[in-house]
């Protein structure tokens, strides 16, 4: 299998990648969008889509995040082109935040991997505590 990015020598359009490679774009994916901060970021903001929300409003509905980890979280969605960010010119500056048409994308995906979760955590579960019970080898 090649590990040539897409449009390079050597790979072919639609041939799938090497996940274990680095360059792989699921190993790249899975890289950028593989936190429960950001599963829960876009999971948040699909929810209001096509409708904004400020930074205050994401952090009060997801659980547990500093402000610090929402931001940069944040910014890492927005760099990706996952996230639009606007600023209104106040004191002090309301920031908005929504899923661009790329991040509405992600949003199927990452619910399917929800759906599964809630199906089978509860087997992952009782393995751990199975595991937790047996006497060491």
């Amino acid at each position: 299998m090649t590990t040539s990015r897409p449009g390079e020598p050597g790979r072919r359009p639609g041939e799938r990648g090497d996940v274990l490679n680095p360059l792989c774009p699921t190993r790249r994916l899975l890289d950028r969008i593989g936190t429960k901060w950001t599963s829960m970021a876009v999971k948040v903001l699909a929810e209001e889509a096509p409708d904004e929300l400020r930074f205050a409003e994401l952090r009060r509905r997801i659980p547990g995040i500093s402000q610090k980890m929402l931001s940069v979280t944040l910014q890492s969605l927005v760099r990706d082109g996952l996230v639009a960010r606007r600023v209104e010119p106040t004191v002090p500056p309301a920031v908005h935040y929504r899923l661009t048409e790329l991040g509405l994308s992600l949003e199927g995906p990452l619910s399917a991997l929800r759906v599964w979760a809630e199906a089978h955590m509860s087997e992952i579960d009782r393995s751990n505590r199975l595991a937790d019970e047996s006497p060491p080898d």
